[in-house]
């Protein structure tokens, strides 16, 4: 997979190589100044992605034409262009590669929506954790307007674009992408009720297109080799490669740039198989917020948002969260619970109350202090936060306790019945 990963990210996977000279030396940026130079209608740019079948990789999958084409280019006023580098799902650390080793893709992705849009101000929306991945996108920025590749009257073309780095205080709200525009205002990272939706009405009240870094990142390439050549390198509907995150109990966790409907257990192997030798016993595909599956249920199964839909789970930001037999299920989602309810952003009833029944719930069983009914509560809480809320943080704290419940409640039951964990036990 090196070589298709160097086709699809360039310098993805050549750190340090980082820098404008490296990017440009794989034709980083020839994409941007073809733009520019020949006036693309930007129509034709949103076709080309229409065609390459690009879906949204920071959860979403939304289709990124449809998406970009939502934004009147008559607009009146300004118009923004927002970067979502706010990377907290657990399990998800793809973006912060990519924005360490090859930020200028990352850049030109942006510059090229700016210029669809006919947005002239860009923000990539940065994790503050992410002390080293800051740092080397705002070196990038500063390479960018060096070169004169952003700024005003960029290389003669008339069109202005200025790229800004603004880093967040480790809300995970804050990747919801209307909370995100709220803390770029300057107010309180709390979900918008939408409609309108920021096509219409985002930052500042202006249209706003919001993408994840991933997706930006892949938009160059696809304008360079056409979208027909994304598409096949996916399956149908599912355009490209996608970046996953291997983590837990594998011997080679790392992130894994491969194509769409790449086959699960080929992936595993490149993480090295479930270690020492252990059985697989559930795999979460798509960060901590997507329902967990049975390791028998996903191993047959393709890696694109379709495969993963009909094993019963969502492709999610694309982290693959792999536990073994020794893994305690009914802790497993206790963690999991936890950080649910301490990142509740408290605006919402449903959410902010039930996380909290369901960590104190999930707590008692592990103390050996379970009730006959507390399954049945633990369900009923989650059924009452999952579409209950003006964001999708209900349905991201509901669909673990849900799938738990749903394939491991023997595991929850004998918590209760015996006061200790099923695993282990002869």
């Amino acid at each position: 997979m090196a070589e298709l990963n160097q086709v699809c990210y360039r310098t993805f996977h050549l750190d340090p190589s980082w820098t404008l000279d490296a990017y440009e030396s794989v034709g980083g940026y020839k994409v941007w100044r073809k733009i520019l130079q020949e006036q693309t209608p930007p129509e034709q740019i949103i076709e080309e992605l229409k065609t390459s079948a690009l879906r949204g990789r920071g959860g979403a999958g939304f289709p990124t034409g449809l998406k970009w084409s939502f934004v009147n280019r008559a607009h009146p006023g300004p118009a923004y262009v927002i970067c979502n580098s706010d990377e907290s799902e657990p399990g998800t650390c793809k973006d912060r590669e990519i924005l360490r080793r090859n930020p200028h893709q990352i850049i030109e992705g942006i510059a090229i929506a700016g210029y669809v849009m006919n947005a002239n101000v860009g923000y990539n929306y940065i994790r503050g954790e992410f002390y080293e991945p800051c740092e080397r996108f705002e070196a990038a920025l500063e390479e960018a307007y060096a070169a004169g590749l952003l700024g005003k009257n960029i290389n003669g073309s008339g069109f202005n674009f200025d790229l800004y780095n603004h880093i967040g205080a480790g809300a995970y709200i804050c990747g919801e992408e209307t909370a995100l525009l709220n803390s770029l205002e300057g107010q309180q990272g709390k979900p918008r009720f939408k409609p309108p939706f920021p096509a219409n009405h985002g930052l500042y009240g202006a249209p706003t297109t919001v993408n994840n870094t991933e997706t930006f990142a892949s938009v160059p390439v696809i304008l360079e080799k056409g979208g027909q050549w994304f598409l096949d390198i996916g399956t149908p509907n599912n355009g490209g490669t996608k970046a996953f995150c291997m983590s837990g109990h594998v011997n080679k966790p790392g992130v894994f740039e491969v194509p769409l409907g790449t086959p699960f257990r080929e992936l595993l192997e490149m993480a090295g198989g479930v270690r020492d030798g252990n059985k697989l016993k559930a795999v979460i595909p798509g960060g901590s917020s997507m329902p967990v599956v049975p390791g028998d249920a996903l191993i047959d199964a393709n890696m694109d948002y379709d495969g993963i839909m009909k094993a019963g789970s969502m492709l999610g930001s694309g982290a693959v969260i792999i536990m073994d037999e020794t893994t305690d299920m009914v802790k497993a989602l206790q963690r999991i619970s936890q950080f649910y309810d301490i990142e509740s952003c408290g605006q919402c009833t449903p959410c902010r109350e039930g996380t909290g029944w369901i960590v104190r719930t999930l707590n008692r069983i592990i103390a050996g202090e379970g009730r006959d009914d507390d399954l049945e509560r633990l369900k009923s809480i989650a059924d009452n936060i999952e579409g209950r809320t003006i964001c999708a943080f209900g349905e991201a704290a509901a669909w673990p306790v849900q799938s738990f419940l749903k394939h491991f409640h023997h595991e929850f039951e004998h918590y209760i019945k015996h006061k200790t964990s099923l695993v282990g036990q002869a």
